[in-house]
């Protein structure tokens, strides 16, 4: 068990999952679905989440409103071994809401940010950040009011000696502008998924997206989905590492999943590159045989126990 100390600043909202689709509906008609979830959502959340459940002391901070949705969230995090004594509560806000419409192996999304737009630099307390050994942020497009911010808190939590992972998520407005550029050269590991990765790169194909991003972000991996994830190692390699077959129950928070799992290898437990590709993607497959990003969320044990079962297959 790891004795490092992470802190999760970022985003808290509710996952309302929908299962069970025959499609996407359209305008004017009325579908039916088999299933509905109210979960704990937020990519920083269930990243949280997970990383607790594998042994590491997570502690989150992140603004939500004081309403019954910000009540239910910060007991589920609560609940998932994380602290959260940083949480802000703020009048005046509601707290985010993500309406998740989930099928085999995609999902679509609908967010209201209400809260998730109200954390601040100025909201956080950057001495507080000698506390920790590792930072992790995400959902930088929903985070408004992080934004500005950002740089200067990841400069802060390297000069402090901290290691730093990022995870985008998807932009809204499709522009990938320059100044992320600028907050990624203070990372340690940037972890998009395919899309981000080829749209920020400009790039055709995963390794050419990897090898341009190189010339401007420290190490990238990008997560693929059903191809499993790949990145380039300290020799310029491209390490890939393949998906596990599973069956699907929601693919909520499997991104999120895999960056837990990444990072506890990878920067913590010193895994070689390809084994901590193969141990976020186990992560990443177990999540999505369960519905919600973190219910429950396997332990360390129960992920190399998936590991080894599968190597018989």
């Amino acid at each position: 068990m790891t004795q490092k100390r992470t802190l999760v600043i970022g985003e808290l909202n509710a996952d309302l999952i929908v299962t069970g689709l025959p499609r996407l509906p359209t305008l004017g008609e009325e579908l039916t679905c088999d299933g509905f979830e109210r979960r704990m959502g937020s990519s920083s959340a269930i990243f949280a989440v997970n990383l607790a459940n594998l042994g590491v002391q997570v502690d989150f901070l992140g603004v939500v409103g004081h309403d019954d949705t910000g009540r239910f969230v910060v007991q589920q995090v609560a609940n998932g071994s994380v602290g959260t004594e940083n949480v802000i509560w703020r009048d005046g806000v509601q707290t985010g809401i993500t309406i998740s419409l989930s099928f085999a192996h995609e999902r679509a999304m609908i967010t209201y940010p209400g809260s998730i737009e109200n954390l601040t630099l100025d909201d956080i307390d950057l001495d507080l950040l000698s506390e920790y050994d590792h930072l992790h942020v995400a959902s930088y497009f929903l985070q408004r009011g992080l934004q500005p911010g950002l740089k200067e808190l990841f400069k802060r939590a390297l000069v402090d000696d901290l290691t730093v992972s990022f995870d985008p998520g998807w932009d809204p407005q499709a522009s990938w502008g320059e100044e992320l550029f600028e907050i990624l050269q203070y990372t340690t590991v940037f972890l998009p998924n395919e899309s981000e990765a080829l749209a920020l790169s400009g790039a055709a194909d995963v390794e050419t997206a990897l090898r341009r991003l190189q010339r401007r972000v420290p190490f990238t991996v990008a997560k693929l989905g059903m191809k499993g994830a790949a990145a380039l190692d300290a020799e310029g390699s491209f390490i890939s590492a393949p998906a596990y077959q599973v069956n699907v129950a929601d693919t909520t928070g499997a991104g999120d999943s895999f960056d837990a799992g990444f990072v506890y290898a990878y920067l913590f437990e010193n895994y070689p590159l390809r084994d901590a590709l193969q141990f976020a993607n186990a992560r990443g497959a177990l999540a999505v045989t369960r519905v919600g990003g973190t219910v429950p969320a396997p332990s360390a044990s129960e992920v190399d126990a998936f590991i080894t079962e599968h190597r018989k297959l």
